[in-house]
């Protein structure tokens, strides 16, 4: 029998026997969710909210404590936040995230942001929405590796979740469906939009001329060319791309989803949003610097990398071959992106 079984019994024996000696004293909890007012900014693209998991403020709270809480995971030692940290844009400053179980992983591990415009999920899209991005996670053997009924079974006695649970979803018997819409909706308020770009367009403040030297080579087709997949509010286009990273690339990404050839190679293009704080870069983690990210575009590309994406213009001689101003000036841009206010938000610490 396992050590967290043994713990779970010994909790539930516990917490039986501790309601069983109380007086007859109900624990009242009220069902009375409140819409969360999710407030989009005027220059982001409206949004469409499942009407299968409304946000309100309970289910929001919930979900916050969910996504901090160590129990979710098989050995209690680690939860969502421990690879995806404000102090990273809910990312992790590891080339790889570590399961539970020591497995290293193959892919970075990817920021948490805007993703209530998102559509898929992973560095694959492998999944559609939120709450089955959560599904996966939990339960993955190098991730979390939890079995959905002990993690039920070992918060079934505590208090404060009895009250979360009914107060968000009128239930104090959850399933992993409940848990999975409370971290989804806490998900959906992560909104980044105050960074110092964000308030160039709302000429709250202007950009200083080594920026706006960027600003204009990210938007030129004769410059960084970036605009064309991270151009936009979101930073990104949301497509998926092989942008020449290996000659002989190894993980077919996105065609091992879609089972199509012409697939193959082919990665989520992540928002550039708060890059400064997402370091290490690329799917693999491979770039510990926005300096070699820019380097490798300027001159690193692999022109013959299979499904190497035609938006890659200048891949035949390697790159957009950015001098060393040229490219202290996109550096400077991409700086702007940064947003203090969306790190450091207490809305989404940790409230235990």
């Amino acid at each position: 029998m396992s050590r967290k079984l043994l713990k779970i019994l010994f909790l539930l024996f516990v917490s039986g026997l501790l309601i069983l000696c109380k007086k007859k004293e109900e624990i009242r909890f009220t069902y009375s969710p409140n819409p969360y007012d999710l407030e989009i900014p005027a220059n982001f693209p409206p949004i469409e909210i499942s009407q299968e998991n409304p946000i309100t403020e309970e289910g929001v709270l919930l979900g916050r404590h969910l996504f901090w809480d160590n129990r979710l995971s098989g050995n209690n030692s680690i939860s969502c936040a421990t690879c995806h940290s404000p102090q990273y844009a809910f990312s992790d400053n590891n080339q790889y995230s570590t399961g539970i179980n020591g497995d290293i992983g193959t892919r970075n591990s990817m920021v948490l942001q805007n993703l209530a415009w998102a559509n898929d999920f992973f560095w694959d899209g492998r999944v559609n929405s939120i709450e089955k991005q959560v599904f996966k996670t939990v339960v993955e053997k190098t991730e979390m590796d939890e079995n959905w009924s002990d993690f039920l079974a070992e918060i079934k006695y505590d208090v404060s979740y009895n009250k979360l649970f009914f107060e968000a979803f009128n239930t104090i018997n959850p399933d992993s469906s409940h848990v999975a819409k409370a971290i989804a909706q806490f998900l959906l308020t992560m909104i980044s939009s105050n960074s110092k770009y964000d308030k160039v367009l709302r000429n709250e403040t202007v950009f200083t001329p080594e920026e706006n030297a960027g600003f204009a080579s990210f938007n030129s087709f004769t410059g960084g060319d970036c605009f064309h997949c991270h151009g936009g509010i979101m930073g990104t286009d949301f497509s998926y791309k092989n942008n020449g990273l290996d000659e002989f690339p190894i993980d077919s990404a996105r065609g091992k989803v879609t089972g199509y050839f012409t697939d193959n190679f082919k990665f989520k293009v992540p928002s550039i949003r708060n890059i400064e704080y997402s370091a290490p870069y690329m799917h693999d983690g491979r770039f510990n610097s926005l300096d070699q990210v820019i380097n490798f575009y300027s001159i690193g590309v692999h022109p013959n990398s299979p499904n190497i994406d035609p938006l890659m213009e200048f891949s035949s001689q390697g790159g957009v071959q950015l001098d060393l101003q040229e490219r202290q000036e996109l550096k400077a841009f991409l700086l702007t992106l940064s947003d203090p206010d969306f790190i450091n938000n207490p809305k989404f610490s940790n409230p235990f």
